[in-house]
């Protein structure tokens, strides 16, 4: 007759097989990278030349941007292709992280869960391609307009580089602010009536947020608060259909306390 092993055993074995299995997903997440990365190396300077195009078609006539490390003409494209490969791997990338996740979740919350993985993912893209295509052009027409007389507007590629990272980021997360408002309600971390209360903070906070995360001039801060405050509200307004149903229990304590003198 074969001993049942202890509880610690077993335990012990569980967690081992989900660090095996968390390993085996991130290295499938990673090579999922690695290959999208080596399809698109070959196109890495024309990835980088798509990239600088909203700074460059405002560069006076003549002007070229400029790497001063001996190794930006290479790594700095690099280094873009690889965030492209990222980029397009994601969706993949998420779903490895929702198989890993999904068996310890309970059926509510595994149909908030992937929801909000999508949601979430839709809504950083169009974060990105709002900073892209609309404030790009906006920032680096002001600075190409106001640059001093004698002075060539002449921007290093490695700078460039990590100026387009931070907006990306900056806009990316602001784009998730409905998903964030629909995710504290859905699980009654605040309700819509705190929500409204709070507006006139979350009003300032975002014109705080539009001037430490964007360039100096007034557009750039307006192209990031405004939207901030928008998808707040636009949160507000998805929340109500989400609003989880209050419990008999408590809700017939409400009526009480209400009908009581």
């Amino acid at each position: 007759m074969t001993e049942t092993p202890p509880p610690a055993s077993n335990a012990q074995e569980t967690f081992i097989s989900h660090l095996i299995e968390l390993r085996d997903r991130l290295l499938r997440a990673m090579i999922s990278v690695l290959v999208i990365l080596l399809c698109l190396f070959p196109f890495a300077k024309d990835i980088y030349a798509l990239l600088a195009a909203p700074l460059v078609r405002v560069l006076p006539a003549g002007a070229t941007m400029i790497a001063t490390d001996v190794t930006g003409t290479f790594l700095v494209p690099l280094k873009v292709t690889l965030m492209t490969a990222f980029v397009v791997a994601l969706p993949y990338v998420l779903w490895q992280m929702w198989a890993f996740i999904a068996p310890g979740l309970y059926q509510h919350e595994k149909k908030l869960a992937l929801p909000v993985i999508l949601s979430s993912f839709v809504f950083f893209l169009i974060g990105m391609s709002f900073a892209y295509f609309v404030v790009f052009p906006v920032a680096f027409g002001f600075f190409a307009g106001y640059a001093p007389a004698g002075v060539q507007m002449m921007t290093d590629i490695d700078k460039y580089l990590s100026f387009v990272l931070t907006m990306f980021i900056a806009f990316g997360v602001t784009f998730e602010t409905p998903v964030i408002v629909i995710v504290l309600v859905r699980l009654r971390v605040v309700t819509l009536a705190q929500l409204k209360a709070i507006r006139s903070y979350v009003i300032v906070g975002a014109f705080v947020i539009g001037a430490i995360f964007t360039p100096p001039d007034v557009i750039s801060q307006l192209l990031l608060a405004i939207p901030l405050w928008l998808l707040y509200e636009l949160g507000i307004l998805l929340a109500r259909f989400v609003v989880p149903p209050v419990p008999e229990a408590a809700a017939a304590e409400g009526e009480k306390a209400g009908s009581e003198p």
